[in-house]
């Protein structure tokens, strides 16, 4: 049986890694042992460059993010992602290139083609097979992280505006197995809702 890569994108306080555990449970259900990362991060080297890239006294242009978050994505690629995949494997990842795209191009202002290159470079040409975009204004965003006590890292920390032309790219996103929900419900409608994009995309899998 292929294996299956699905991705979860969105804002901050989307409720992305809510999300990541219903459909995790849900597929367990159903027979599928996932692999389960999430970006920055997935290996060693990689959560040590999610720590330098978040910890909120750091200070890194915006080259120099990219290239961080380039690094620990093919790291991740190369030693998780593409082996469980050749295997068969579910792999679900707590976003992926659109973060990229989001935040460096929409966010800091790189130009497109350099981060698109880039990008290139560390996933070798990995495409998910559904990327599923979690649409919620920002303003939501870092009200529910306020509320459940998060404590904000440097990116939580930008300024207004940044938030709004990283949620604007996530908005207007396209493309093959791309799919938007609505995350400004309940956890448990958008979880209804995702469960139903993967049984559409993959009947084989997750359908009843």
């Amino acid at each position: 049986m292929a294996g299956f890569f699905l991705v979860l994108e969105g804002p901050e306080g989307a409720g992305k890694s809510t999300l990541a555990r219903a459909l995790t449970a849900r597929m367990r259900t159903a027979g599928v042992e996932p692999v389960v990362v999430r970006e920055p991060g997935g290996t060693p080297a990689a959560e040590a460059l999610r720590h330098e890239l978040l910890h909120d006294d750091r200070a890194w242009t915006p080259a120099a993010e990219l290239l961080y978050i380039a690094a620990a994505r093919a790291d991740l690629v190369a030693k998780v992602i593409r082996p469980a995949l050749r295997d068969g494997r579910v792999v679900l990842s707590d976003r992926f290139d659109l973060s990229t795209r989001a935040y460096q191009i929409g966010g800091r202002g790189l130009p497109a083609l350099e981060v698109e290159w880039v990008n290139q470079a560390a996933t070798g040409g990995l495409v998910p097979d559904l990327t599923l975009v979690l649409d919620v204004p920002p303003e939501v965003g870092q009200a529910r992280q306020v509320a459940s006590g998060k404590r904000q890292d440097r990116l939580d920390r930008e300024a207004e505006a940044f938030h709004q032309r990283v949620a604007a790219v996530y908005r207007d996103a396209t493309g093959p197995g791309l799919v938007h929900l609505d995350a400004t419900g309940t956890a448990e409608a958008l979880a209804d809702a995702a469960w139903r994009a993967l049984r559409r995309a993959r009947p084989d899998l997750f359908g009843e």
